[in-house]
C-alpha cells in the first residue's frame, strides 16, 4: 500500500472550474492536488476539444485576477459590451424586436469577455505548472473518498492515496465524490441537446451577443477574435433532441444554410468553421452543497442550460466564497462548521438562478405561435421599464446587494 500524501486541498476535477479551483487556493497559499481522469484537450482542432466558450462577467474576471490567472488569458479574451435579444418567433425567422442590454447602462466595464473553453484548459494548466504548491494530476481520476471528522482520505485511481483537509468535488454533473459521500440532486430534463461550434461571417459583430430566440431554445452567438480575416462567432444552438440530431449530421453546406435562416439572416451568410459538438441539456442542483471534509462547486452542485452566461459564472461565485471562508480559517480550512456556512451562503442563490434560467429555457422552447407572441410582450415590458432593465442587468452579472 502506498504512502498517504497529505494536502491542505484536494480538487477533483480538471476542467475550467476544477483548474480555477487550484490556481485560486494555490495563490491563497494553500497546498492543492487536483486530479482528473481525462488529460485536458487544449487544441481546438484535436477530438474531443470542447468548443464551448466561457463569457467570463465582471465579477468572475476579478476572481481569475485574484487566482492568479487574468493577465495570462486577458490577451485572449474578446470583450463583450452590449447583450441582444431578438425575438425571431413570428411565421418566418426574421427578427420581429431586438432589445439591447448595455453595460454602459451601469458600469464603465463590459459585460464580460469571451473565451474558447479549450484555450482556457491550455492557458491554465500552464499557469499550475508554475505554482511550487500545486500538484496537478491529469489522468488519473477520484476512485474513492473516505471522511472523518479530522481529515478526508482519497485514494485515485492509480493507487496514490491523500489525505486531505478540504475535498472539492469540482468533477461534473455526474460526480463522482458527491456520490461517494451521499448527496442526491434534483434533475429536470428538457429533451434537448446544444450544438456548439463556431462560425464566420461577413457582417462585423461589434463585441455584441446576440441571443435568437424562436423556438427549440435559443440561438447565440458570442464574438469571437477574426478567424483568417473574417468576423468570427462561438454559437451554441440549442434545439429539442431529435433536431439537434438531425442538424449535427447534415453536410456542411446543408447546415450553413439552416443555421443561416435560424440566425434570422442577422449577421449574412454563416460559414462553420469548426466541427460540431453536442452537449444533453439539464437543469440539476444538490440537496446540499457540503458533506463531511466535502464542498461542492460548479456542476457538481448545479447545472443550468447555457443562457445568460450563468453557469461557470456561478461556479466562480461558489470558488469566491469557499476561498474567503477557508483564508479566514486557515487552520482547518475544511471544519463543518465552514462549510455549513458555505451552503447557506450560496445554495438559496444557486436555487433561484437555476430556477430563473429554467423559466428562461422554458420560454425560449415555446413552439405554439400564441406562447411565443406572450414571450414577445413580456420581453417588450422588461426593457421598457428602465429601473426593471437594470435590476437584471445587475442580477445577470452576479451583483450583491
Amino acid at each position: 500500500m502506498r504512502d498517504l500524501e497529505h494536502t491542505d486541498i484536494f480538487v477533483s476535477g480538471g476542467g475550467v472550474a476544477g483548474l480555477t479551483a487550484a490556481a485560486a487556493f494555490g495563490a491563497a497559499g494553500f497546498s492543492v492536488i487536483c486530479a482528473d481522469p481525462a488529460p485536458p484537450v487544449t487544441d481546438a482542432a484535436a477530438e474531443g476539444s470542447d468548443l464551448r466558450t466561457t463569457a467570463f462577467l465582471q465579477p468572475s474576471r476579478d476572481f481569475l485576477a485574484r487566482a492568479g490567472l487574468w493577465d495570462r488569458l486577458a490577451p485572449y479574451a474578446t470583450p463583450l459590451q452590449v447583450m441582444r435579444i431578438v425575438d425571431a418567433g413570428g411565421e418566418v425567422a426574421e427578427p420581429r424586436v431586438a432589445h439591447d442590454f448595455n453595460a454602459a447602462d451601469i458600469s464603465e466595464l463590459p459585460f464580460g469577455w469571451n473565451l474558447p473553453n479549450w484555450l482556457l484548459r491550455r492557458e491554465m494548466v500552464a499557469h499550475l505548472a508554475t505554482l511550487p504548491n500545486v500538484d496537478f494530476r491529469a489522468g488519473t481520476g477520484t476512485a474513492q473518498v473516505m471522511t472523518r471528522e479530522a481529515e478526508a482520505r482519497v485514494t485515485l485511481s492509480d493507487g496514490a492515496r491523500i489525505g486531505a483537509k478540504l475535498v472539492i468535488a469540482a468533477d461534473g454533473r455526474g460526480s463522482p465524490v458527491r456520490e461517494a459521500v451521499g448527496l442526491g440532486v434534483t434533475t429536470l430534463r428538457y429533451g434537448q441537446k446544444a450544438l456548439a461550434f463556431a462560425v464566420t461571417h461577413p457582417i462585423p459583430h461589434e463585441n455584441v451577443s446576440t441571443e435568437i430566440h424562436r423556438s427549440g431554445g435559443p440561438f447565440t452567438l458570442v464574438p469571437l477574435p477574426d478567424h483568417e480575416g473574417r468576423p468570427c462567432s462561438a454559437v451554441v444552438w440549442m434545439e429539442r433532441g431529435p433536431e439537434a440530431l438531425r442538424l449535427a449530421a447534415l453536410p456542411e453546406d446543408q447546415f450553413n444554410a439552416e443555421m443561416t435562416e435560424r440566425s434570422a439572416h442577422l449577421f449574412g451568410p454563416l460559414t462553420l468553421v469548426t466541427r460540431r459538438t453536442l452537449w444533453p441539456i439539464i437543469s440539476q442542483i444538490a440537496d446540499r452543497m457540503e458533506a463531511e471534509r466535502v464542498a461542492l462547486v460548479a456542476e457538481a452542485a448545479h447545472v443550468v442550460p447555457p443562457i445568460g452566461a450563468q453557469g461557470l459564472n456561478m461556479s466562480l461565485a461558489d470558488l469566491r466564497v469557499l476561498l474567503d471562508l477557508a483564508e479566514a480559517h486557515r487552520d482547518d480550512p475544511g471544519a463543518r462548521p465552514l462549510l455549513q456556512r458555505y451552503h447557506r451562503a450560496r445554495h438559496a442563490e444557486v436555487l433561484a438562478r437555476v430556477t430563473g434560467v429554467d423559466a428562461l429555457n422554458r420560454a425560449s422552447m415555446a413552439e405554439a405561435q400564441g406562447l411565443r407572441d406572450l414571450r414577445l410582450r413580456a420581453l417588450n415590458a422588461i426593457y421598457s421599464v428602465t429601473p426593471v432593465r437594470r435590476v437584471m442587468m445587475r442580477a445577470g452579472l452576479g451583483a450583491r446587494g
